[in-house]
Order: structure tokens, then C-alpha cells, then sequence
């Protein structure tokens, strides 16, 4: 959903003005909370490029260019002990490709507390379930990028991420829970004869993610789980879930007779662990089992904020594209090591390297596929929102004849993060 200058505007006032009169409805006594703020990534990016990638026409093999990989302008109000309102502006991927800089609502929903072990809340959201990564803080990230297999309908039946949609959730002693009900976007483009998403009626997609939570609680006030708490927390848990929606893909055109149907089916079980030590240093890690059922051979490339504006001769296709999602199963795991606070370049600073894989057996496939992402962050004053990444990912190339592996290439990135409010 884009949005101009004026109605982004608008919004920002309403969101002013709004708490205030449902307060003046309903408790006199209560003052509101107001939270903004603003965070920007911006990415230096070197690309060895897949073969026969192309930039408007013209054949490239390796690119330099630097973007903003995510601009997020979140605003939320406690507008009364039991309502909550959120929303989020903004939008990803600002380079060469475009001379817009277009900002969406993301987010837009309000929250209804009934106890805390039961709050409803309706609009367009992130609330989905499945894993503890389906929607995360892209601004607590360890790694350089989010885990984007993850996000496995991104930008096809939904906003980055976000659907219209209802859900309840809820922490009830350990457990914290979530289940949702979303109406996913229509999508036009009708499937060639390779399993896509149908072009029919959306079906609700309903999913559910629950965890146990072993030593400190997390909050649940917001969908998106954050990825590294340093030494500020300990916690571990695990967790369970699910995705369903029923007739979501075909073959070729739904409201053909001779089309075959399939179901989106996704069940997925992790882990997630933050751990302070005794000489001031931390631990994050991540483990998770992902198995994925969009239909017979489904099978997508997705490469993050993609240079290329076509061509690609191996199965990749162009650019940084790799196997990213599809039927079959996954397992992914991160590991970082956050030093305690030192000076660089006479600022305090938390070092943390770390490393995430991603091993997939896709169903499409002959081989199995494994991408490698290492980073480092540099967190002045151990904060992400003055962060420092270094980063690079390996990534397998397959030859699209055979659909086994012939390569790997990398992507360099140096990436600056920056939040202020």
C-alpha cells in the first residue's frame, strides 16, 4: 500500500490526535503513551553476479552500488489501559533501479487487552505464526538480512510480510501464544504450468505459534521478535507452529476444470537462545525445522534487494538469486558471539561476529542447497541503533539443465544502521 507525501502526513496527525479523544471518551484519569521513531539501513554492496545477469539490457558480471535496504517509521499509542494502536511507514529496497522514493503503510491495526493471556486485534499487520522468525525486528537483527525463506509469500500474496487480517495472542504463565486469520492479496498472474500461487479467491491463511519460555519472558506487545539481545537478556525458549491456507496454488489457471489445486501446508519447531556469561561476554543462537508444502515442486529464487533487472542463464536466475523457498524441508541455524564492551576508534563498543546457514532440501532439486551468511556488527554503546555490519554471503549457483550445484558466489556488503526519535 503506497502512500504520497500528504496522506503519509495525515496519518502522522491522526495518530497524534486520536488517542487524546478516545482517551477524553473513557478515562480521564489516564494519560496516553505516544512512541515514534525512525531507523534507516543503508547498504555499500559489492555482487558477484550469476551468469548472464543483466542491468537494462546490458550484460554484467559483477556491480557496485549502494541502496537503503529498509526504512521503518513505527508509531504507537497506548490510547487507554486496554486499547493499543499501532503503525508502521515505510518501505525497503531504495537504489539506482528507481527514482521514487515511495513510503507504504506496513502496519496499521489496533489491539484490544481483555487480560494478558488473552488480547484480539484486527488490521493490517505482521501477526502471522509458524516460527519465531515468520515476522522479526529487522532493527535487532544479528545477522546482515533477515532469514528471507522465512517470509515464504513474500511481496507474491502479501506487503513484505503483512496481511489483512484478525488474530488473538496471549502469554499465559511460560507459554506465550499466537493464532492468526489473514486474508491474503489477490495475485493476477496465472501459473504457466509450473506449480505458483493461484489466481482463483483468496482463502483465509490461518496459523499458530506458540513457545515455553524457560528463564526471562519476552514481551509479546509487538509481532516482530527481535533477533539479539546482547547482554541486556537471558532467555531460551522453544516453540512450535504452523501455516494453512486451502486452495492457495495451481498449475495454470484456477477457474480451469483440468487445473490442479494444492493447499499451502507449513509446520515448523525452533529454538532461540540469549545468554549472558560470567565475563560479560553473550551468546544468541538459533535453531529451526522448516518443512514447507506449497504443492508438487514449487520452487522460488529470491535474491535481497536484487541489482539485476534480468537475464541469468543458470537456474538461479539473475543477479544474487538463489533457491530461497520452497516444498520440501529446511533446517537454519545462526550462532553469534557478542564481546563485552570495548573501545574502537574511542568509542564503547560490542563486537559481535556471527554466522547463519540455511540447508534446504527442495523437492525441485537434485542437490541440496546451503547458503552461508557471516557477519560482524559493531554496536556503539551496544546499541542497534548506531550498528556497523560487515557482511557476506555464499550462495550456491545450480545449472539449470542438470538442477545440481556447479558454483558458489558471495556478496559483500558494508551496512550502517541508524535510528533516532
Amino acid at each position: 500500500m503506497k502512500i504520497n507525501n500528504q496522506t503519509f502526513t495525515l496519518c502522522l496527525i491522526l495518530s497524534l490526535i486520536l488517542p487524546a479523544t478516545v482517551l477524553s471518551q473513557e478515562n480521564e484519569k489516564f494519560k496516553p503513551t505516544l512512541n515514534w521513531n525512525i531507523t534507516s539501513q543503508f547498504w555499500l554492496r559489492y555482487s558477484d553476479l550469476n551468469d548472464g545477469s543483466e542491468i537494462h539490457g546490458e550484460p554484467t558480471n559483477e556491480f557496485f552500488d549502494i541502496s537503503i535496504r529498509r526504512l521503518r517509521i513505527p508509531v504507537s499509542s497506548q490510547i487507554t489501559p486496554k486499547i493499543y494502536a499501532y503503525a508502521m511507514f515505510g518501505g525497503n529496497n531504495y537504489n539506482f533501479k528507481g527514482d521514487t522514493f515511495p513510503i507504504g503503510v506496513l502496519d496499521l491495526y489496533a489491539e484490544y487487552s481483555f487480560a494478558k493471556y488473552f488480547e484480539v486485534g484486527f488490521g493490517k499487520s505482521g501477526w502471522q505464526g509458524l516460527n519465531r522468525w515468520n515476522i522479526r525486528s529487522s532493527k535487532t537483527l544479528m545477522g546482515l538480512d533477515s532469514p528471507l525463506f522465512t517470509l515464504n509469500s513474500v511481496e507474491i500474496n502479501d506487503d513484505i510480510g503483512r496481511l489483512f487480517g484478525f488474530w488473538v495472542k496471549g502469554q499465559a504463565g511460560k507459554f506465550d501464544y499466537r493464532m492468526t486469520f489473514n486474508r491474503p492479496f489477490y495475485v493476477q498472474k496465472i501459473p504457466d504450468g509450473a506449480v505458483n500461487f493461484a489466481n482463483n479467491k483468496p482463502r483465509v491463511k490461518s496459523s499458530a505459534y506458540v513457545k515455553y519460555q524457560f528463564f526471562e519472558h519476552e514481551s509479546n506487545k509487538s509481532a516482530y521478535q527481535t533477533g539479539t539481545y546482547l547482554q541486556k537478556k537471558k532467555v531460551f525458549n522453544i516453540g512450535g507452529g504452523f501455516q494453512f491456507q486451502p486452495e492457495a496454488m495451481s498449475d495454470g489457471d484456477a477457474n480451469l476444470e483440468d487445473t490442479n489445486i494444492y493447499d499451502i501446508s507449513h509446520f515448523a519447531a525452533d529454538s532461540f537462545l540469549n545468554l549472558p556469561l560470567s565475563n560479560g561476554n553473550a551468546i544468541t543462537a538459533y535453531l529451526g525445522y522448516f518443512n514447507y508444502d506449497f504443492g508438487k515442486d514449487y520452487i522460488r529464487n529470491v535474491g535481497a534487494n536484487n541489482p539485476t533487472t534480468g537475464g541469468g542463464t543458470d537456474f538461479n536466475g539473475s543477479g544474487v538469486a538463489f533457491p530461497m523457498i520452497g516444498t520440501g524441508t529446511t533446517w537454519y541455524g545462526q550462532f553469534g558471539y557478542a564481546f563485552k564492551q570495548t573501545q574502537v576508534l574511542n568509542l564503547p563498543t560490542v563486537i559481535q561476529p556471527n554466522i547463519a546457514v540455511q540447508h534446504s532440501d527442495w523437492d525441485a532439486l537434485n542437490e541440496n542447497m546451503t547458503v552461508y551468511d557471516f557477519t560482524v556488527n559493531f554496536l556503539v554503546n551496544g546499541s542497534h541503533g548506531n550498528k556497523l555490519s560487515l557482511g557476506y554471503q555464499h550462495r550456491p549457483i545450480f545449472d539449470a539443465v542438470t538442477l545440481e550445484q556447479k558454483d558458489y558466489k558471495g556478496m559483500a556488503v558494508l551496512q550502517y544502521q541508524i535510528s533516532f526519535h
